[in-house]
């Protein structure tokens, strides 16, 4: 049985400077028209009936607690409208929205990943445009933002993952084009006290709604970053930092994404650059056995993350594979070399080995729980990236290896570029790229796909090809390397890229 607080997933919002903050932006006058659309235990509600008593609120509420409650605190107030619904399926409100918004002014701290049956978010992908249904903040964005009239004024405080993450790509385009952005305040979740959401940072939007597209698309905003502590928000201290975007720039971008790091060498590049990593490599997740305790062995039990494998006979090892393996071995050997994820810089020893006897890839081919997938990549020349990098992105080359799906395979179409690219995957200039295309530390292929690729001369290419070798061997005996060699790679790209 699901939980209550999983399916409502209600956080409210306990945090006087953030609340202050969220109904300042509203610019309220007393005469609006306001919409709580999951009202809560009525925090945002208080402090606008406290400075304008008979203002006009419709306060929803779903949780059947929350709504009882809610009708006994506001009982003296015949201008609070308290109604038990789903903001995402009601029909008043559905109405409203389709005769062009109701709403001057709308704030809401909207639930984050609540949970619905699938038949549910099915209906759900219909009703919004096919937008992602299994996160439900953005549903409720898109539906408040509807509710509004012209001008009328929203402020959320959601995660901050709608800004560049690939399944919001939707509504950020409905944004762009459907309102002004005010401000965005970018800040860790933990400044919302004692809750565990599973998200690293949170954010508080401010936006208007607009009918004139001209308008819109030249409007300038501002993303606020840098704050120390939650009561800086609201405030111009000398660590926050303030820079302002175009509505049409960031329309403009890849998947119109927000850049949020401000530095205009980086904006430019990631908008300006036509050529992308995915247009010179084919980016690709690897294999899972679907039961590694069984088909995976490890080299000795030294071996980092070692303890539930056992210790593989090197003799069955196959250390000499290429493409004509990937239906399995026919030898008298058991494994071939996988590598798998970990933040390791440009080499990772054999260290780690998967069953692949011909039997074995049969069976692979067959379970459901297996991953045989992007099979014409195995044992190729490339180079993987983990899925989950730690504060920098790392890349390591996989030569003639299998690889898992805990990192992401990149194999360039033309291999002459293929040193340059293990060069740039280890790079500060790579790390502020891909940060900047997705702020979380998830390095999936879609987003691999859109770091910009920008080609060095040859006597570059040369040089960093060079020491990208004198790295490599290194690396294969010792896995020491000498860091003046990457610093003057680093400076190269540095370069190239300009940052």
């Amino acid at each position: 049985m699901i939980s209550e607080n999983r399916i409502y997933q209600a956080y409210y919002t306990k945090s006087d400077p953030i609340v202050n903050y969220m109904v300042s932006l509203l610019s309220l006058k007393g005469s609006e028209k306001i919409l709580e659309p999951c009202a809560g235990d009525g925090v945002f509600i208080d402090p606008i009936v406290k400075t304008f008593p008979d203002v006009q609120v419709d306060a929803f509420e779903l949780n059947d607690n929350s709504y009882s409650n809610l009708l006994v605190k506001y009982s003296d107030f015949r201008n609070i409208n308290v109604k038990k619904t789903d903001t995402l399926t009601d029909v008043d409100l559905q109405f409203l929205c389709s005769m062009g918004g109701g709403y001057d002014a709308i704030i809401a701290n909207p639930p984050y990943g609540a949970w619905r049956d699938q038949e549910e978010r099915r209906k759900l992908k219909r009703s919004y445009n096919g937008f992602y249904a299994k996160e439900s903040y953005s549903l409720f964005l898109y539906r408040c933002i509807e509710a509004l009239n012209d001008k009328g004024k929203l402020v959320f405080i959601i995660p901050d993952t709608y800004l560049n993450l690939h399944m919001h790509k939707d509504i950020r385009k409905y944004i762009l084009t459907q309102t002004r952005i005010k401000e965005i305040s970018l800040f860790p979740s933990s400044y919302f006290p004692g809750v565990n959401f599973g998200y690293a940072n949170l954010s508080i939007i401010s936006l208007e709604k607009s009918f004139n597209q001209k308008t819109t698309l030249e409007n300038e905003f501002s993303i606020i970053k840098g704050f120390s502590k939650v009561e800086e928000l609201g405030s111009n201290n000398d660590n926050i930092r303030t820079f302002n975007l175009k509505q049409k720039d960031v329309l403009n971008s890849p998947d119109y994404s927000f850049v949020t790091n401000g530095e205009k060498p980086i904006v430019n590049c990631l908008n300006l650059t036509e050529l992308k990593i995915g247009d010179i490599c084919d980016c690709v997740t690897g294999f899972y056995s679907g039961n590694d305790k069984d088909f995976l062995k490890v080299r000795n039990k030294t071996i980092r993350n070692s303890k539930r494998y056992e210790a593989v006979n090197l003799d069955l090892v196959e250390f000499t594979c290429d493409a004509s393996l990937i239906d399995g071995l026919t030898n008298e050997k058991e494994y071939v070399p996988i590598v798998k994820g970990g933040n390791r810089k440009y080499y990772k020893p054999d260290d780690w080995f998967m069953n692949w006897s011909s039997e074995k890839v049969d069976f692979f081919k067959n379970d459901k729980k297996a991953r045989y997938q992007n099979s014409s990549y195995y044992f190729r020349k490339g180079i993987g990236v983990p899925m989950v990098s730690s504060s920098s992105i790392t890349g390591a080359l996989i030569e003639n290896r299998l690889f898992d799906q805990s990192i992401v395979g990149i194999f360039p179409k033309d291999e002459t570029n293929l040193y340059y690219l293990l060069a740039f995957f280890n790079s500060p200039t790579c790390n502020k790229l891909i940060r900047s295309i997705n702020s979380s530390t998830n390095n999936s292929s879609n987003y691999i796909k859109k770091i910009p690729f920008i080609e060095p001369d040859n006597q570059v290419l040369e040089k960093i090809n060079e020491r990208i070798r004198t790295i490599l061997e290194a690396c294969k005996t010792s896995q020491d390397f000498d860091s003046g060699l990457e610093e003057l790679n680093n400076n190269a790209i540095k370069e190239i890229y300009g940052f």
